[in-house]
C-alpha cells in the first residue's frame, strides 16, 4: 500500500508537470492543482475522525466605532486571526521549487464555523477571499471584522464610566470532540497589546482579557468557547468642561447671591435669573446625557438636586424679603428677648458686633434719658416705639431668619456635595474641592 501511494503521488506530480501552454512552468499553478485534486471542503480535514481539530484564534482591537447606551450595542473594529491544521493540504516543498506557502481561495478549503455569540447585526467588513496554506498543512485565515455586538452598558458613573463588553467565539455546531479552541498568544500578551488601537477617540482601551471555557447545554454534548473581555474607559474631559463646570459656576453664583441685602429687590430677581438660566442649561445638555430605561446616571441626579437647591434658595429669599418688609404688623419686642438674643445668643454663636450692643445700650438708656429730660419733645413715645419695634425687629429678623435659613441652605448643599464626592466612585474629585471651599466659606460666614 505504501508503494502504491508513492507511485500514485509520483503519477499525479508527473501528470501536473506535463501541462503545456502558458502554465507549463508555473509552480504555483501545479501546486494549486495538486492540492485541489480530490479535496473535499465539506469534510473536517482529519484522517482519523477521533482526532479533534484545534483552532487557534487571536483578537486585536483596532477602533471603538460607537457605543449606543440606549440600545445597549457596541460597535468595534477588530483584527481577527485564526489558524488550524488541514491534514489534506500537505506537500513536499522539494517537488514544487521549494515553495513552502501558498494562498488559496477561502471558498476552496474547509473553514471552521466559529462565530461570535453577541452578534446583533452584520457589520460592513471587507471581504478577504484568500487564506494562507503552508507545506505542513497550517491554514492561516486573517481578516478584519466590524463587530456589532450586544453589551450590558452601565452608565451610572457617566461621564467617568468604565465598560466591560465581551466577545465570545465558539463553534456553533461542532462539539469539543470535533473542534477545540485555543489562543495563538499567551493571555498576558493579548491583555497588554495596544499596538494597532487608534487612541484618538472618545474611548480609551484599557486591556483585553481572555478566558477559555467548556460548557454543555444538555449535559451531553460539550462545546468549547473563548471569551474576550474588552475593557474601555470614556475620556471625561469634554463632558467635564461642558456639563459639570457650568453647573458648578451657576451654583457658586447662587451662593454669592446671599451677600445681597435682603431688603433689596435685586436679590429676588437675581435668584430668578439664575433659576431660568439653569433651566435653559438643562434643556441644552439633555441631548448630551445618555438615554436609557435601565437607570439614571449620577450626573442626572446631580443636576436635579442642583435645580432643587436653586428653588429652595429662591423660596428662602422670598420668605426673608417678606419678613423684612413686614414691619408695621409686628408687636413690641420684650426686653428679655432682647437680652437673650443680643447678649446671650451672641456669646454662644461667637458674634461680637459693637453696633448691636451699642444699639441695645441706647435702647436700655432711653427710658432714663426720657425721665431726666421731660421738657424735650424729641423723645416721644412714637420715637421710642419706632426705635424699639422697627430697628430692633429688623436686626432681630436679619440675625435669626437669615442665619438659620442660610445655614440650612448651606448645610443642605454641603451634604449633597459630600454625598456625591464620598461615594464609592474614586474619580469624582471636583466635588471634593467644592466641599472644601464651601466648608471654609460657611465657617467664615458663621464665625
Amino acid at each position: 500500500l505504501v508503494q502504491w501511494a508513492e507511485l500514485s503521488y509520483c503519477f499525479i506530480v508527473k501528470k501536473l508537470g506535463s501541462n503545456t501552454g502558458r502554465f507549463a512552468n508555473a509552480t504555483l499553478v501545479r501546486l494549486s492543482e495538486f492540492l485541489s485534486a480530490g479535496y473535499k471542503k465539506g469534510v473536517r480535514p482529519v484522517k482519523d475522525w477521533r482526532d479533534s481539530t484545534m483552532v487557534a484564534i487571536d483578537l486585536m482591537v483596532y477602533s471603538i466605532l460607537n457605543v449606543d447606551e440606549k440600545n445597549q450595542v457596541l460597535t468595534t473594529y477588530v483584527w481577527y486571526r485564526q489558524q488550524w491544521i488541514d491534514e489534506f493540504l500537505v506537500w513536499n516543498p522539494e517537488d514544487f521549487d521549494d515553495v513552502k506557502k501558498i494562498s488559496m481561495p477561502t471558498a476552496n478549503v474547509w473553514v471552521p464555523d466559529i462565530v461570535i455569540n453577541e452578534f446583533v447585526d452584520v457589520g460592513k467588513s471587507p471581504d478577504i477571499p484568500y487564506v494562507y496554506v503552508t507545506s505542513d498543512g497550517l491554514v492561516q485565515n486573517y481578516k478584519p471584522i466590524q463587530v456589532v455586538t450586544a453589551c450590558s452598558l452601565n452608565i451610572y458613573n457617566f461621564p467617568f464610566d468604565i465598560q466591560n463588553c465581551s466577545l465570545t467565539f465558539q463553534s456553533w455546531l461542532h462539539t469539543i470532540n470535533d473542534i477545540n479552541i485555543t489562543l495563538m498568544r499567551s493571555p498576558e500578551e493579548v491583555k497588554v497589546d495596544k499596538s494597532v488601537f487608534m487612541n484618538q477617540g472618545e474611548w480609551e482601551l484599557l486591556h483585553v482579557l481572555s478566558k477559555y471555557k467548556c460548557f454543555s447545554v444538555d449535559n451531553d454534548d460539550y462545546y468549547a468557547e473563548m471569551k474576550f473581555h474588552v475593557v474601555i474607559r470614556r475620556r471625561p474631559l469634554f463632558y467635564t468642561v461642558n456639563l459639570l463646570l457650568p453647573s458648578i459656576f451657576l451654583m457658586v453664583m447662587d451662593i454669592v447671591g446671599f451677600y445681597l441685602p435682603p431688603d433689596s429687590g435685586e436679590r429676588v430677581s437675581f435668584k430668578i435669573t439664575l433659576l431660568l438660566g439653569y433651566s435653559v442649561f438643562l434643556i441644552i445638555v439633555s441631548d448630551t446625557l445618555p438615554a436609557t430605561a435601565i437607570g439614571t446616571p449620577l450626573i442626572g441626579v446631580y443636576f436635579v438636586v442642583c435645580m432643587a437647591l436653586l428653588v429652595i434658595s429662591l423660596t428662602e429669599t422670598v420668605l426673608i424679603v417678606r419678613l423684612v418688609h413686614k414691619q408695621d404688623l409686628q408687636s413690641h419686642v420684650p426686653q428679655w428677648v432682647k437680652n437673650l438674643v443680643l447678649e446671650k445668643a451672641t456669646v454662644l454663636l461667637c458674634i461680637r458686633n459693637k453696633k448691636f450692643c451699642s444699639l441695645l445700650n441706647r435702647e436700655s438708656d432711653l427710658p432714663h434719658y426720657k425721665e431726666n429730660n421731660m421738657n424735650t419733645g424729641e423723645l416721644s413715645e412714637q420715637i421710642l416705639q419706632n426705635l424699639t419695634s422697627q430697628n430692633f425687629q429688623k436686626i432681630l429678623r436679619n440675625i435669626i431668619l437669615s442665619m438659620f435659613l442660610d445655614l440650612f441652605f448651606y448645610k443642605t448643599l454641603l451634604n449633597v456635595l459630600i454625598m456625591f464626592s464620598f461615594a464609592k466612585h474614586y474619580h469624582i474629585t471636583c466635588f471634593q474641592k467644592i466641599n472644601c471651599v464651601l466648608f471654609l466659606y460657611c465657617s467664615w460666614n458663621l464665625f
